[in-house]
């Protein structure tokens, strides 16, 4: 009776669903899960380092089916759709997709999805993890416009890392080279149909593949591994550290729905000038004419070992005096540095302003950076494409 656990027994009950990939990821030696739009997502199957040496080296296969889709259709879908969000829509042609924000009338994010537009009247956002969907399903039932909302079983894997245009040509043919960034194609794999976006979490060369035949899901994810194996696939979780080094945000993590666009570095640029209305726009032109007192940036650790940022939201400090906090810590392997996110006020959003943070290993001194902190052009990716 008083026997002491070693190890942590899952339990994977009714609440929460599981992806058409489940059985396989558990196969392929998924050591630990998440929870994320109601559904499991793989949190590591290796050492973290690992994974992101075979993104970064190979290819990958990440099962992402925890990005829900939301589907937009119906004669007023477009115009629906643009006011979601403060990028300018009517710009998104048929089969393109885009980086969006969903704002809430006071400018608070509420989400950050990739947007694709696969009809004249057919929208899909792939969310982060948040209820957007219900909030889009409220909205549409009072702003009297006509449009259905509605969760259809899409899921999506993502194939992501400089092998893995060879491995969807292998499976999909040499159009899938075609596709340019932040666009579709729709196609299917021996009947599996499927929608292929290039797009990823890890700003590596990358694609998306979202399956709409969820008694597939077994199938396809071992096609994709049987065409990757002579280009070493494995399967990992979503890289942290890739997504990091990349400047890519973490919603629910690194901001919520109580920060706007201008408060987080780099996310200034979804709010577009435009003559259409839309949810917070008001807020946000008066918060863009004020300015913002915080500001989310990048961090810099002076330290060059490994150091261990805590999984809680850690405070920062500026001349003994707390000032915000740390979202995340990481060690980058190709930086040789621990990098991260901060939240500071204005007066210290600046590159280059010293700071004091707290860590599992004690307090570290670093200084604010700006994101992302590496390969900002994204040159890497597009010169192993014109390589071939």
């Amino acid at each position: 009776m008083n026997e002491i656990l070693t190890k942590a027994d899952f339990y994977f009950g009714p609440r929460y669903r599981k992806s058409p990939f489940f059985e396989a990821t558990r196969r392929a030696g998924c050591k630990a899960w998440g929870i994320y739009n109601h559904m499991y997502i793989p949190n590591y199957y290796d050492d973290p380092i690992e994974e992101y040496r075979s993104l970064t080296n190979d290819v990958t296969l990440w099962d992402v089916s925890v990005e829900r889709i939301v589907e937009i259709t119906g004669p007023d879908a477009s115009e629906f759709t643009n006011r979601l969000t403060p990028r300018d829509l009517t710009k998104c042609a048929i089969g393109q997709g885009k980086y969006v924000l969903i704002t809430a009338e006071d400018g608070g994010i509420v989400n950050e999805p990739v947007l694709l537009r696969l009809g004249e009247n057919q929208w899909w956002l792939a969310l982060s993890d948040s209820d957007a969907g219900l909030w889009a399903r409220g909205y549409a039932a009072g702003c009297g416009l006509d449009v259905k909302v509605r969760e259809p079983e899409i899921y999506p894997v993502q194939v992501q890392g400089p092998k893995s245009r060879d491995v969807m040509i292998e499976l999909f043919g040499d159009a899938v080279a075609n596709i340019r960034y932040y666009w579709t194609m729709e196609t299917d794999l021996d009947g599996i149909p499927v929608v292929i976006s290039r797009t990823g979490w890890s700003a590596e060369i990358g694609f998306e593949v979202y399956l709409r035949d969820p008694s597939r899901g077994e199938e396809l994810w071992d096609r994709i591994m049987e065409a990757g194996k002579p280009h070493r696939i494995r399967p990992i979780a979503p890289s942290q550290i890739r997504r990091i080094e990349a400047g890519i945000y973490r919603y629910g993590a690194d901001m919520t729905i109580e920060d706007n666009p201008f408060e987080v570095m780099g996310l200034e640029r979804l709010v577009e000038d435009q003559s259409a209305d839309y949810i917070g726009k008001e807020a946000l032109m008066r918060i863009k004419a004020e300015g913002v007192s915080r500001k989310l940036v990048g961090l810099v650790l002076d330290s060059d070992e490994m150091v261990r940022g805590r999984p809680d939201a850690a405070p920062a400090y500026s001349d003994g005096k707390e000032i915000g906090r740390v979202t995340v810590i990481v060690w980058s392997p190709r930086m040789q540095k621990n990098i991260g996110y901060v939240w500071v006020p204005i007066e210290l959003a600046a590159p280059g302003n010293a700071i004091e943070v707290c860590t599992l290993d004690g307090t570290a001194m670093g200084k604010t950076a700006a994101v992302p902190f590496f390969d900002p052009g994204k040159s890497v990716p597009s010169q192993r494409l014109a390589a071939g």
